[in-house]
């Protein structure tokens, strides 16, 4: 008969009752009614102890091989006394007995993305990230266990609507290991009464504690910052972290362009995908919006309207500019923090890195020796991204009023950051 393995699929008080078997009086010694046990002939083997044994408790002979313990009449002498052992039956496991191993499972993919701060921005980074299916590994990290256990459960509860991606939560940095690309959305908010120098110099603490640390896990990692203010963060993130300045982005005037181009597109009737201008600066109150390279299909608004957004302007398109700045505090204002629209634009940031696209985006970078800034600033121009970061950065025709401006810009931005230490 061999050996008898008998198996448990769960517990007994998560199965249901199964109609009676000719196999549950054999192996489970239990007697049904109608269960008429199973004819083995007028031999020997009939009634034989090895069959009573079975019935008691299947028991094996120890003095035979497992596939000769059969207690025949023609395999026994008679006055030789039999010795049973029990059978140690083996616990399943469901994963083993359902899987084969081939290989081990790769344990990071080459595309992981590490959000650092599961608040409003960071968890609208991390949808944006999942909703387009930009990866499917993506590392969440807090300081917060219990908002981000939540926040994480609740994306692995939908996980089957996004392509069934991993996701990694924990206040331990180990998990961000191998990443490659890495976003600090973490930060402090200001209090009442707190100078803006103050808070740049709190959220510097922050990233000098948390940078160090992050690059020793994923040392080939691009780095996104996104906490504000994003500019001098970017730079002490460069300064802090010693990595070439291409593998430093700051997500800048990003989302300010998409701002300034929706608003034109919405004005004109058109999609505003289809119009294409840049905000370039401090993504702040300086920033500068370029209306000379403003264009739809190749054609230049300047060419139609050569005083378009200046002050001169009979159709006040410069308001659009002005409008750009207040748009983050009129959201603010109304909703009480701005998170879905960055989440995109920073989404749209990775997705140019993972897949080496080349794009032009406005993000922010080292602006020193571009447009006449002298100083060692990180602020907004078009660059292109690839799976390095920043390749190369686009040398802009722009006029003289606006590069006056930029140059403004650079030093109200240079002026915040000169009493911020980075040691």
């Amino acid at each position: 008969m061999g050996l008898v393995r008998r198996r448990w699929l769960s517990d007994s008080q998560r199965r249901r009752a199964l109609p009676p078997t000719i196999l549950t009086e054999i192996f489970g010694g239990i007697k049904t009614k109608n269960i008429v046990s199973a004819d083995f002939g007028k031999d020997a083997t009939a009634g034989s102890d090895l069959q009573r044994a079975l019935k008691r408790g299947h028991l094996i002979r120890d003095d035979l091989p497992i596939d000769q313990s059969t207690d025949t009449a023609a395999g026994r002498e008679a006055s030789a006394p039999v010795k049973w052992n029990t059978i140690h039956f083996r616990t399943p496991c469901l994963k083993e007995d359902l899987l084969c191993k081939v290989s081990e499972p790769v344990r990071d993919c080459c595309h992981k993305v590490t959000v650092v701060g599961a608040g409003m921005v960071g968890i609208a980074i991390v949808n944006s990230l999942l909703f387009q299916r930009i990866t499917s590994h993506i590392a969440i990290v807090d300081a917060f266990p219990k908002k981000l256990e939540g926040e994480g459960m609740d994306i692995d509860h939908g996980s089957v609507f996004l392509g069934n991606p991993r996701i990694d939560y924990d206040t331990d940095l180990c998990i961000t290991s191998n990443s490659k690309v890495v976003v600090i959305s973490a930060g402090v908010r200001q209090t009442p009464g707190e100078c803006r120098l103050d808070l740049v110099q709190r959220n510097s603490e922050i990233l000098k504690t948390i940078i160090p640390t992050l690059l020793g896990y994923s040392p080939n990692a691009v780095f996104v910052l996104v906490s504000n203010p994003v500019d001098i963060l970017a730079w002490v993130t460069w300064k802090v972290s010693g990595l070439p300045v291409n593998r430093v982005i700051g997500s800048g005037t990003h989302l300010d362009s998409a701002r300034f181009r929706f608003l034109i597109g919405d004005r004109i009737g058109i999609a505003p995908s289809s119009v294409h201008g840049y905000i370039i600066g401090e993504h702040g109150d300086s920033q500068v919006a370029l209306w000379s390279g403003v264009n739809v299909g190749g054609v230049q608004f300047r060419d139609i309207l050569p005083n378009i957004g200046l002050e001169t302007d009979e159709e006040r398109w410069f308001e659009i500019s002005k409008e750009v700045v207040r748009l983050g505090s009129t959201v603010r204002c109304l909703k009480g923090y701005t998170n879905t629209a960055i989440g995109l634009a920073v989404a749209d940031i990775v997705h140019a890195i993972l897949n080496n696209t080349q794009r032009v985006i406005a993000v922010s970078t080292l602006v020193q020796g571009h447009h006449d800034v002298c100083q060692e600033t990180f602020m907004s121009l078009p660059c292109c991204i690839g799976e390095n970061g920043i390749t190369n950065i686009v040398r802009m025709r722009i006029t003289e009023l606006e590069r006056k401006s930029f140059k403004a810009s650079a030093n109200i931005v240079h002026n915040l950051q000169k009493d911020i230490k980075t040691t």
